[in-house]
């Protein structure tokens, strides 16, 4: 029975625990599955709940952290180490940056017989430097001559990664995007609409735009409150925004807001009460929230595979996005989504006008969402088409 080490940065939600989990549970009982993952940053919401509820036991490194730590790096390498000298794994596959970095030297260093590498993402723009950005991707062509494949997300990715930034030659690249439970976002709408404006207090001619994930730097939500605050300016229409989702940037955002003159709330602060910005945190039910909404926007600088853009899709609702990283391989330009110039407010601002504007485009934007993902993005692929790559690999490797 071939024996697969996955070694995830840490458990927080988001994609890449979602796609770790579901081939941990799911991947061919001809498998032997160990899941190995470092613990979430303070500011972020733990996913382990993902794992409990599919039963899954995962060993978890506390020193497994996003940030560079040398001493936390070195024990986690060790640890990496021990790991597979006790379970005499055939296929290492790590899953994002800090777990493929040591994670993979721990498995060259072992001499596993086929490595594998998931980029979720990439950090080589729009996060550092250019010094610094050109130093992780010395590194990453560095750890991808040791691998027998590297996966890319979406077609998008690949050609950033093998013809941008040259990490490796277009053949050693395989692209399989992510894959998640989408039927319950189809489930109950009707009701979890009444039930989520009701709780933040919507009347029903309000049209809700959520804007969900980490409150960090790349998500550029300063762009979406700029935008926010031009189009309040421009239209008629009554609306309100939630910003789903935590950070390190929740009190400069909130400061932003006041900047902006844009009243907001945030709803662990007292009762509830009807703001133009309510800061939620994070919905652990997150198919709870977007029946409620009527727009989802992301104003990313830079992005992989969005989980949110994908929900959106599966939740059919009209989505609003920046066009960057591979976008235009997870929504239908103009069929489920529009497109935006990244880091652009005034387009972003008047196409988010037209779209508060237009209920007949949202409503057409919103139908074609879960045709287009229900089949694309379900976990059942993902399983199948990791299964046939790593047979591909073990029956090469023989």
């Amino acid at each position: 029975m071939p024996k697969v080490l996955r070694i995830i940065n840490r458990f927080n939600i988001g994609g890449p625990t979602y796609n770790a989990a579901y081939l941990t549970k799911y991947l061919s009982s001809d498998f032997e599955t160990l899941l190995v993952g470092g613990v979430k940053e303070d500011a972020e919401a733990s996913s382990e709940y993902i794992l409990r509820n599919l039963g899954i036991e995962p060993y978890i490194i506390p020193e497994m952290r996003r940030s560079v730590n040398p001493t936390n790096d070195l024990v986690t390498y060790r640890k990496l180490k021990k790991i597979i000298k006790h379970f005499k794994p055939d296929i290492v596959h790590t899953h994002a940056s800090k777990a493929g970095t040591i994670g993979r030297l721990a498995a060259i260093r072992a001499k596993v017989p086929i490595i594998i590498h998931t980029f979720h993402g990439h950090v080589f723009h729009s996060y550092f430097n250019s010094a610094k950005s050109n130093f992780f991707i010395n590194i990453e062509q560095g750890l991808a001559d040791h691998c027998a494949r590297i996966i890319a997300i979406s077609d998008k990715q690949k050609e950033e990664l093998a013809d941008i930034y040259k990490i490796a030659a277009p053949e050693k690249f395989e692209v399989i995007p992510l894959g998640f439970d989408l039927h319950r976002f189809q489930e109950d709408s009707e009701k979890r609409r009444k039930q989520f404006r009701a709780q933040y207090l919507l009347n029903d001619d309000e049209v809700a735009i959520g804007i969900v994930g980490r409150l960090a730097a790349v998500k550029n939500h300063d762009l979406f409150l700029k935008a926010l605050k031009k189009v309040k300016e421009q239209t008629r229409v009554p609306i309100r925004a939630f910003i789903i989702g935590d950070g390190e940037l929740r009190d400069a955002l909130m400061a932003t807001c006041t900047n902006l003159g844009l009243d907001y709330f945030e709803t662990n602060h007292g009762a509830m009460r009807k703001a133009s910005v309510t800061f939620t945190s994070w919905i652990k039910d997150i198919d709870s929230a977007y029946p409620g909404l009527d727009i989802v926007a992301m104003t990313s600088l830079n992005e992989g595979t969005p989980v949110s853009l994908i929900e959106a899709q599966a939740a059919n609702k009209a989505i609003i996005t920046t066009n960057v990283g591979g976008i235009e391989n997870i929504v239908i330009p103009n069929g489920t989504a529009i497109l935006s110039k990244n880091n652009n407010v005034d387009d972003f601002a008047g196409k988010l006008l037209t779209l508060v504007n237009n209920q007949t485009l949202r409503e057409n934007l919103a139908k074609n969402g879960w045709e287009h993902v229900k089949t694309k993005f379900h976990y059942t692929r993902l399983v199948s088409d990791m299964e046939q790559l790593y047979y591909k690999l073990l029956n090469g490797h023989k």
